[in-house]
Protein backbone atom coordinates (compact mmCIF):
# COMPACT_ATOMS: atom_id res chain seq x y z
CA UNK A 1 0.00 0.00 0.00
CA UNK A 2 1.56 3.22 -1.11
CA UNK A 3 0.22 5.27 2.02
CA UNK A 4 1.96 5.06 5.61
CA UNK A 5 -0.97 5.16 7.53
CA UNK A 6 -2.13 1.93 5.34
CA UNK A 7 -0.88 -0.49 7.08
CA UNK A 8 -2.63 -4.31 7.81
CA UNK A 9 -2.47 -3.38 11.40
CA UNK A 10 -4.13 -0.21 11.16
CA UNK A 11 -7.23 -1.61 9.10
CA UNK A 12 -7.79 -4.59 11.24
CA UNK A 13 -8.23 -2.25 14.34
CA UNK A 14 -10.56 0.08 12.65
CA UNK A 15 -12.61 -2.74 11.13
CA UNK A 16 -12.33 -4.55 14.54
CA UNK A 17 -13.98 -1.06 16.50
CA UNK A 18 -16.31 -0.79 13.98
CA UNK A 19 -17.76 -4.14 14.57
CA UNK A 20 -17.33 -4.09 18.03
CA UNK A 21 -19.82 -1.18 18.14
CA UNK A 22 -22.44 -2.90 15.75
CA UNK A 23 -22.24 -6.43 16.53
CA UNK A 24 -20.91 -6.49 20.34
CA UNK A 25 -22.76 -9.75 21.35
CA UNK A 26 -24.28 -11.12 18.82
CA UNK A 27 -25.96 -9.99 15.16
CA UNK A 28 -29.35 -11.23 17.37
CA UNK A 29 -31.40 -10.46 14.15
CA UNK A 30 -29.57 -12.52 11.70
CA UNK A 31 -28.78 -15.11 14.79
CA UNK A 32 -32.81 -15.50 14.92
CA UNK A 33 -34.17 -15.85 12.08
CA UNK A 34 -31.59 -17.41 9.78
CA UNK A 35 -30.61 -21.20 10.25
CA UNK A 36 -27.25 -22.36 10.92
CA UNK A 37 -25.10 -23.05 8.08
CA UNK A 38 -27.67 -21.17 5.24
CA UNK A 39 -25.10 -20.36 2.55
CA UNK A 40 -26.20 -17.86 -0.05
CA UNK A 41 -25.15 -15.21 -2.31
CA UNK A 42 -25.38 -11.34 -2.23
CA UNK A 43 -24.25 -8.82 -4.92
CA UNK A 44 -23.11 -5.01 -4.90
CA UNK A 45 -25.76 -2.86 -6.47
CA UNK A 46 -24.33 0.35 -7.23
CA UNK A 47 -27.49 3.48 -7.53
CA UNK A 48 -25.50 6.26 -8.88
CA UNK A 49 -22.92 7.35 -10.99
CA UNK A 50 -19.41 8.66 -9.85
CA UNK A 51 -15.71 7.04 -8.33
CA UNK A 52 -15.82 3.77 -6.42
CA UNK A 53 -14.06 3.57 -3.41
CA UNK A 54 -13.60 1.38 -0.28
CA UNK A 55 -13.97 -2.17 -2.47
CA UNK A 56 -10.34 -3.13 -0.91
CA UNK A 57 -11.72 -2.14 2.38
CA UNK A 58 -15.03 -4.15 1.44
CA UNK A 59 -12.40 -7.11 1.12
CA UNK A 60 -10.87 -7.10 4.33
CA UNK A 61 -14.30 -6.69 6.00
CA UNK A 62 -15.67 -9.74 4.77
CA UNK A 63 -12.80 -11.61 5.43
CA UNK A 64 -12.31 -10.32 9.36
CA UNK A 65 -16.41 -11.29 9.76
CA UNK A 66 -15.88 -14.57 8.08
CA UNK A 67 -12.76 -15.97 6.22
CA UNK A 68 -14.38 -18.40 4.51
CA UNK A 69 -16.26 -15.78 2.47
CA UNK A 70 -15.55 -16.05 -1.35
CA UNK A 71 -15.83 -12.85 -3.01
CA UNK A 72 -16.18 -11.91 -6.98
CA UNK A 73 -14.92 -8.59 -7.50
CA UNK A 74 -16.65 -7.07 -11.03
CA UNK A 75 -15.24 -2.89 -10.20
CA UNK A 76 -12.12 -2.27 -8.39
CA UNK A 77 -11.17 1.30 -6.36
CA UNK A 78 -11.30 4.17 -8.56
CA UNK A 79 -13.40 2.67 -11.78
CA UNK A 80 -16.15 4.93 -12.68
CA UNK A 81 -19.22 3.35 -11.83
CA UNK A 82 -22.76 4.18 -13.02
CA UNK A 83 -26.73 2.99 -12.38
CA UNK A 84 -26.98 -0.86 -12.51
CA UNK A 85 -23.73 -1.83 -12.59
CA UNK A 86 -22.52 -4.75 -10.27
CA UNK A 87 -19.74 -4.09 -8.51
CA UNK A 88 -18.59 -7.48 -6.37
CA UNK A 89 -20.47 -10.36 -5.00
CA UNK A 90 -20.08 -12.51 -1.89
CA UNK A 91 -20.84 -15.77 -1.22
CA UNK A 92 -20.90 -18.24 2.02
CA UNK A 93 -23.16 -17.72 5.40
CA UNK A 94 -25.68 -16.02 5.10
CA UNK A 95 -25.42 -14.78 8.86
CA UNK A 96 -22.16 -13.54 7.91
CA UNK A 97 -23.50 -11.56 4.81
CA UNK A 98 -25.91 -9.66 6.93
CA UNK A 99 -23.34 -8.65 9.82
CA UNK A 100 -21.30 -7.50 7.50
CA UNK A 101 -23.37 -5.86 4.96
CA UNK A 102 -23.47 -2.20 6.74
CA UNK A 103 -20.09 -1.85 7.88
CA UNK A 104 -19.53 -2.59 4.24
CA UNK A 105 -22.25 -0.20 2.94
CA UNK A 106 -20.92 2.72 5.41
CA UNK A 107 -17.62 2.70 4.06
CA UNK A 108 -18.59 2.04 0.40
CA UNK A 109 -20.76 4.95 0.27
CA UNK A 110 -19.00 7.32 2.16
CA UNK A 111 -15.93 6.64 0.74
CA UNK A 112 -17.05 6.66 -2.86
CA UNK A 113 -19.20 9.89 -2.01
CA UNK A 114 -15.36 11.35 -1.14
CA UNK A 115 -13.90 9.93 -4.09
CA UNK A 116 -15.72 11.24 -6.67
CA UNK A 117 -15.78 14.47 -5.23
CA UNK A 118 -12.47 14.81 -5.20
CA UNK A 119 -12.08 13.63 -8.65
CA UNK A 120 -14.11 16.35 -9.81
CA UNK A 121 -12.32 18.91 -7.79
CA UNK A 122 -9.22 17.93 -8.88
CA UNK A 123 -10.68 17.64 -12.76
CA UNK A 124 -11.47 21.46 -12.75
CA UNK A 125 -7.77 21.84 -12.01
CA UNK A 126 -5.98 19.26 -14.35
CA UNK A 127 -4.36 21.98 -16.39
CA UNK A 128 -2.32 23.24 -13.76
CA UNK A 129 0.31 22.10 -11.79
CA UNK A 130 -1.60 22.51 -8.62
CA UNK A 131 -2.53 19.26 -6.80
CA UNK A 132 -5.75 18.72 -4.26
CA UNK A 133 -5.06 18.11 -0.46
CA UNK A 134 -7.31 17.06 1.93
CA UNK A 135 -7.08 18.16 5.86
CA UNK A 136 -7.84 16.90 9.40
CA UNK A 137 -11.37 17.72 9.00
CA UNK A 138 -13.02 14.27 9.12
CA UNK A 139 -15.02 11.88 11.36
CA UNK A 140 -13.73 10.59 14.39
CA UNK A 141 -12.37 7.01 13.85
CA UNK A 142 -13.05 7.22 10.27
CA UNK A 143 -10.03 8.73 8.99
CA UNK A 144 -8.36 5.81 7.43
CA UNK A 145 -11.43 5.80 5.56
CA UNK A 146 -11.83 8.95 4.11
CA UNK A 147 -8.03 9.70 3.64
CA UNK A 148 -7.55 6.58 1.12
CA UNK A 149 -10.85 7.68 -0.11
CA UNK A 150 -9.16 10.82 -1.23
CA UNK A 151 -6.41 9.20 -2.47
CA UNK A 152 -8.78 6.83 -4.46
CA UNK A 153 -10.44 9.65 -6.18
CA UNK A 154 -7.25 11.21 -7.54
CA UNK A 155 -6.51 14.05 -4.45
CA UNK A 156 -3.36 13.62 -2.01
CA UNK A 157 -3.30 12.74 1.14
CA UNK A 158 -1.97 16.11 3.33
CA UNK A 159 -0.59 15.40 7.04
CA UNK A 160 -2.55 12.46 8.90
CA UNK A 161 -2.64 13.82 12.18
CA UNK A 162 -0.63 15.76 14.80
CA UNK A 163 2.21 13.87 14.84
CA UNK A 164 3.70 13.40 11.18
CA UNK A 165 4.15 16.95 10.34
CA UNK A 166 4.17 20.59 12.24
CA UNK A 167 1.66 22.86 10.58
CA UNK A 168 1.78 26.47 12.71
CA UNK A 169 -1.12 28.05 12.17
CA UNK A 170 -2.67 31.56 13.16
CA UNK A 171 -3.30 30.32 16.94
CA UNK A 172 -0.10 28.34 17.26
CA UNK A 173 1.43 31.94 15.76
CA UNK A 174 -0.57 33.99 17.97
CA UNK A 175 0.11 31.89 21.17
CA UNK A 176 4.13 31.55 20.32
CA UNK A 177 4.20 35.32 20.23
CA UNK A 178 4.38 35.71 16.72
CA UNK A 179 5.71 34.02 13.54
CA UNK A 180 8.97 34.32 13.94
CA UNK A 181 8.67 33.02 17.83
CA UNK A 182 7.00 30.01 16.57
CA UNK A 183 9.09 28.93 13.85
CA UNK A 184 12.44 29.60 16.01
CA UNK A 185 10.79 27.33 18.54
CA UNK A 186 9.94 24.37 16.58
CA UNK A 187 13.20 24.37 15.22
CA UNK A 188 14.59 23.82 18.45
CA UNK A 189 12.51 21.43 19.31
CA UNK A 190 12.92 19.06 16.10
CA UNK A 191 16.56 19.49 16.89
CA UNK A 192 16.01 18.85 20.57
CA UNK A 193 13.84 15.70 20.02
CA UNK A 194 15.99 14.50 17.02
CA UNK A 195 12.79 15.03 15.12
CA UNK A 196 12.72 15.18 11.43
CA UNK A 197 9.12 16.59 10.30
CA UNK A 198 8.42 19.39 7.66
CA UNK A 199 7.18 22.37 8.85
CA UNK A 200 3.97 24.55 7.34
CA UNK A 201 3.58 28.29 8.22
CA UNK A 202 0.38 29.90 7.97
CA UNK A 203 0.36 33.34 6.11
CA UNK A 204 -2.59 36.12 6.29
CA UNK A 205 -1.13 38.81 3.91
CA UNK A 206 2.27 39.45 1.91
CA UNK A 207 3.87 40.54 5.11
CA UNK A 208 3.76 37.56 6.95
CA UNK A 209 4.94 35.64 3.78
CA UNK A 210 8.14 37.97 3.51
CA UNK A 211 8.19 37.26 7.51
CA UNK A 212 8.62 33.45 6.89
CA UNK A 213 11.11 33.91 3.86
CA UNK A 214 13.43 35.44 6.16
CA UNK A 215 13.56 33.01 8.79
CA UNK A 216 14.26 29.80 6.23
CA UNK A 217 13.82 26.34 7.19
CA UNK A 218 10.60 26.48 6.74
CA UNK A 219 9.20 23.55 3.68
CA UNK A 220 5.61 25.04 2.65
CA UNK A 221 3.78 28.41 3.57
CA UNK A 222 0.35 28.40 3.78
CA UNK A 223 -1.29 31.05 2.19
CA UNK A 224 -4.88 31.65 3.95
CA UNK A 225 -7.81 33.27 2.85
CA UNK A 226 -6.13 35.75 0.62
CA UNK A 227 -7.48 37.11 -2.50
CA UNK A 228 -6.50 35.74 -5.77
CA UNK A 229 -4.42 38.86 -6.76
CA UNK A 230 -2.35 38.66 -2.70
CA UNK A 231 -1.63 34.75 -3.91
CA UNK A 232 -0.23 35.33 -7.12
CA UNK A 233 2.19 38.15 -5.70
CA UNK A 234 2.83 35.67 -2.72
CA UNK A 235 3.55 32.85 -5.59
CA UNK A 236 6.08 35.35 -6.99
CA UNK A 237 7.64 36.56 -4.17
CA UNK A 238 8.51 32.74 -2.59
CA UNK A 239 9.38 31.58 -6.05
CA UNK A 240 10.95 28.32 -5.80
CA UNK A 241 12.21 28.72 -1.95
CA UNK A 242 9.55 26.58 -0.91
CA UNK A 243 6.33 24.87 -1.63
CA UNK A 244 2.82 26.92 -1.37
CA UNK A 245 -0.57 25.70 -0.12
CA UNK A 246 -3.74 27.73 -0.82
CA UNK A 247 -6.45 27.48 1.91
CA UNK A 248 -9.61 28.52 3.10
CA UNK A 249 -13.15 28.96 2.02
CA UNK A 250 -12.17 27.16 -1.35
CA UNK A 251 -14.92 26.58 -3.54
CA UNK A 252 -15.95 24.76 -6.93
CA UNK A 253 -16.32 28.52 -8.16
CA UNK A 254 -12.94 29.55 -6.94
CA UNK A 255 -10.62 26.53 -7.52
CA UNK A 256 -10.01 27.22 -10.97
CA UNK A 257 -8.63 30.71 -10.15
CA UNK A 258 -6.57 30.02 -7.20
CA UNK A 259 -4.38 26.76 -9.32
CA UNK A 260 -4.35 29.57 -11.93
CA UNK A 261 -2.26 31.53 -9.10
CA UNK A 262 0.43 29.18 -9.52
CA UNK A 263 0.29 27.22 -6.11
CA UNK A 264 1.55 24.19 -5.21
CA UNK A 265 -1.62 22.45 -3.55
CA UNK A 266 -5.13 23.50 -2.85
CA UNK A 267 -6.50 22.18 0.67
CA UNK A 268 -10.12 21.72 0.61
CA UNK A 269 -11.96 20.32 3.83
CA UNK A 270 -15.15 19.95 2.19
CA UNK A 271 -13.54 16.82 0.59
CA UNK A 272 -13.96 15.01 3.92
CA UNK A 273 -16.93 17.04 5.39
CA UNK A 274 -19.44 18.21 2.73
CA UNK A 275 -19.92 15.39 0.17
CA UNK A 276 -22.55 13.17 -0.59
CA UNK A 277 -22.63 9.57 -0.45
CA UNK A 278 -23.27 7.12 -3.34
CA UNK A 279 -25.98 5.20 -3.09
CA UNK A 280 -24.85 1.30 -3.03
CA UNK A 281 -26.44 -1.31 -1.94
CA UNK A 282 -26.07 -5.61 -0.88
CA UNK A 283 -28.82 -7.79 -2.31
CA UNK A 284 -29.01 -11.38 -2.10
CA UNK A 285 -29.31 -12.99 -5.16
CA UNK A 286 -32.22 -15.84 -5.67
Amino acid sequence: MAYQYLTESAIQHFISLALKEDIQDGDHSSLASIPEGKKSTAQLIIKGEGILAGVEMAQHIFKKVDSNLTLEIFKKDGEQVKYGDIGLKVSGSAISILSSERLVLNCLQRMSGIATYTHHLSSLIAHTHTKLLDTRKTTPNFRIAEKWAVAIGGGKNHRYGLFDMIMLKDNHNDFAGGITQAVKATQSYLKEKSLDLRIEVETRNLKEVEEVLSLGGVDVIMLDNMSTEMMAKAVEMINGKCETEASGGITEETIVAIAETGVDYISVGALTHSYKSLDISLKAVS
